[in-house]
């Protein structure tokens, strides 16, 4: 794979970007195509490893040496052939995941890893370039039909593979555009918008219909659902809010991260006027959270104009490397610098907030805090402890709550009877196949709050068994626990 010295000829390759003082002045990707020749050197990086890593690092199994080595080789359409045979959404996975796959490089034991979602990305923006993607609709259909309730990643990869089966699927959304989280929760500067209408319009191409603004159970009952149809996938995401009940948490300016954002993109689409209680401009910005979301609403809240904007996190700062604790290749728990946080942000750890206080007119004004150590005990939960005479009041007109979810909205599972596992997600008995035999569950509502990555691999995995379910057997592709593609 790749070149036999690749590895050590060429250095790993990062992508261009615009400077922060200039890219924070609108909502667009900021990133800079590199040659094709630096990704063809990239590529040649695969280094032959023997036992490759970074295929049990990617949830979907993708088959990382193959297309590389067709990068290196200059046989990009093979390269995307490759790709999409694990992945129906690169372009939503080479710009938005954290790349599991590459911190598994065996490369990265001794020096940087390969590009691996790099490549990704530009195998797929190639294959759009050259009209390679095509719409492909399947040659026969079987006369069954799939309800999947929620269009975000999970659901739009099941709803395209159980559409290559031959079966009439129908993707019912509540929100008045498709694609869910993809759409309302990630910022425009990470993924314009055009690149989910650009893959939607294919899907709808190939014969899968889109039923937006119908929320089931209020527009839809769910037996009308379940007699119309005879297998209905619910893909609704993880979307109850984490709140942090603590005095003041109901004053105005206490906003939760995930009504800021999807209120921040639709008004970038043009869809909505904006609302004060969701402007960041001119204010004292505190976000609580140290994830992704975190991160998000730092760079929404820099592009509408925040006077500052300090970032909160209860956990002690990360070490930038591995800890013994944390050996290669599994996820790696170190320190994170996303390019939000490079374009203007204060970070304190190991630091909990403890009231939020306000004017005589209920709005925040600022917040108070103390610092936090986790004591650690063998065989035993960490202990959080806070350190005494540590208190501090920060200015604060804008809080924005990046705690995370505590599983899927509970009214339409009820509505179909579905149970519930220990942490609140819709319980799956046979994998992907619910209490009711004809209702199946996948991404995050079934697993919990994930990555992009695991809902199209939950997604992929639902649509077999969906398939297998109406059909007796399945023709379409499985992975097993070792991350390789079975064919059936």
């Amino acid at each position: 794979m790749g070149k036999t010295r690749g590895f050590i000829e060429f250095n790993r390759l990062k992508e261009s970007v615009i400077a922060p003082d200039k890219r924070v002045k609108n909502y667009k990707e900021f990133t800079a195509a590199p040659e094709e020749k630096k990704l063809q050197e990239q590529g040649a990086r695969c280094m032959d490893c023997g036992v490759p890593f970074c295929h049990s690092g990617c949830p979907l199994g993708n088959m990382i040496p193959d297309f590389n080595d067709a990068v290196y080789e200059n046989e990009w359409e093979l390269a995307l052939n490759i790709l999409h045979s694990t992945n129906n959404f690169p372009e939503f996975t080479g710009r938005l995941c954290p790349a599991p796959c590459e911190e598994a490089c065996v490369l990265g034991i001794v020096k940087p890893p390969v590009s691996i979602e790099l490549i990704e990305k530009y195998i797929v923006e190639r294959g759009f370039m050259e009209g390679w993607i095509t719409a492909n609709p399947p040659k026969k259909r079987t006369n069954k039909t799939i309800a999947i309730i929620g269009s975000g990643p999970a659901g739009l990869a099941a709803a395209q593979q159980l559409n290559r089966a031959g079966h009439n699927v129908t993707v019912y959304e509540r929100e008045n555009k498709v694609g869910g989280l993809l759409r309302y929760g990630i910022p425009d500067f990470k993924m314009e918008k055009k690149i989910i209408d650009r893959r939607i319009k294919l899907l709808i191409d190939e014969g899968i219909q889109f039923e937006c603004n119908i929320e089931i159970g209020r527009d839809i009952n769910s037996n009308e659902l379940e007699s119309n149809f005879d297998a209905i996938l619910i893909a609704i995401g993880a979307s109850i809010k984490r709140d942090l009940p603590i005095p003041g948490s109901n004053l105005i300016g206490v906003v939760q991260a995930m009504d800021f954002l999807p209120h921040n993109n639709k008004t970038v689409d043009g869809q909505i006027k904006r609302d004060k209680n969701y402007l960041a401009k001119d204010l004292n910005v505190v976000v609580i959270g140290g994830g992704d979301t975190g991160s998000d609403c730092i760079g929404t809240s820099n592009r509408q104009g925040a006077k500052s904007v300090t970032n909160f996190e209860i956990m002690p700062k990360p070490l930038d490397h591995r800890s013994d604790e944390n050996p290669w290749p599994y996820w790696p728990f170190k320190l994170k610098t996303s390019s939000s946080h490079e374009e203007g942000s204060h970070r304190e750890w190991s630091i909990l907030t403890k009231e939020f206080l306000g004017d005589e007119n209920g709005k925040l004004t600022a917040l108070r805090t103390i610092e936090v150590k986790w004591e650690k005990k063998p065989n035993q939960r960490p202990k959080l402890i806070e350190k005494k005479s540590s208190e501090k009041t920060w200015p604060c007109e804008l809080a924005l709550l990046a705690l995370g979810f505590n599983g899927p909205e509970k009214s339409l599972p009820q509505q179909f009877d579905l149970i519930f596992d220990e942490k609140g997600n819709i319980k799956g008995l046979s994998e992907y196949q619910t209490n009711k035999k004809n209702i199946f569950v996948a991404g995050d509502c079934r697993r919990g709050q994930s990555l992009i990555v695991w809902a199209i691999s939950e997604g992929r995995e639902a649509a077999h068994q969906i398939d297998e379910f109406l059909m007796g057997s399945s023709i379409l592709p499985k992975k097993n626990m070792s991350g390789d593609l079975i064919e059936y």
